[in-house]
């Protein structure tokens, strides 16, 4: 069959960008996803592709696709960014993981980008993380939504550098928080810096906003062997059977449904 023909008999048609540069734990979960994606595509009948160049990100690529997922970094140029806001605003889907909610300003990904960060993803900057990464219990907050209705009320999730953000979502009248860190979970990190370490709080892990089709999950960062300077990997996002249908499920909602309702 070729591509052509594949493309018509899938049920929809998937597209990742990355950079895949700098941080070993992010490129590991880039290579990981994209292997990851590609076996669920052939699995579960859709078109997966991926691609780094960020130019790509404009009306005519993403015309051929359903969704589009940011497996790292976000569009920086003004007109990657305009094209990915009107690809939204048309009903495109979309899939975000961990970095790409990154934005600190100052750094070499600054919060320079109003609409995505303070109105699409709600969270705003940067905020902290837990260190070391470490497995998290996860508990779902909303059993009604399609990507993650098939879900357990509480789950263990793959190892994580978990992210902190600056906005309060909870009073987003925009955001539905899907699933958070639950109680059980602390303390979150092991340090050694004690502010990396989560005893208490309130921290959402995937959420959407209700005026688009989008996903946003923080998974994303893989264990590296940095302590030892092996820089081996030594643990993995996906093949987590529970988290994995969070994400196909999630997947099967952009390309084939609707918006999120309140």
């Amino acid at each position: 069959m070729s591509a052509t023909e594949k493309n018509k008999s899938s049920k929809f048609n998937a597209v990742a960008f990355y950079t895949g540069k700098n941080d070993k734990a992010h490129v590991s979960f880039v290579h990981e996803a994209n292997r990851w994606f590609s076996s669920m595509a052939d699995k579960y009948d859709f078109t997966y592709d991926s691609t780094n160049n960020w130019n790509n990100m404009n009306d005519e690529f993403l015309s051929k696709y359903q969704v589009v997922i940011f497996l790292d970094t976000r569009p920086d140029s003004s007109f990657q960014r305009d094209a990915f806001k009107k690809y939204m605003e048309n009903g495109g889907g979309w899939m975000g993981f961990h970095f790409c909610a990154f934005a600190l300003t100052p750094s070499a990904y600054p919060q320079n980008w109003e609409w995505y960060h303070n109105l699409f993803l709600g969270s705003g900057q940067y905020a902290g993380n837990t260190w070391a990464p470490t497995a998290a219990v996860l508990r779902v907050e909303e059993r009604k939504h399609p990507s993650t209705k098939n879900l357990p009320e509480t789950f263990t999730a793959s190892p994580n550098e978990w992210y902190k953000l600056e906005k309060d979502i909870r009073k987003n009248p925009d955001i539905k928080i899907l699933v958070s860190v639950d109680s059980t979970s602390f303390p979150l990190g092991t340090g050694p810096k004690l502010h990396e370490i989560w005893h208490s709080g309130y921290y959402p892990m995937v959420w959407t906003n209700i005026n688009y089709k989008m996903l946003y999950i923080n998974m994303g960062h893989n264990i590296i062997d940095y302590a030892n300077k092996t820089n081996k990997e030594l643990s993995f996002t996906f093949n987590n059977e529970i988290q994995d249908k969070l994400v196909i499920d999630g997947l099967f909602w952009l390309g084939t449904g609707k918006k999120s309702r309140k």
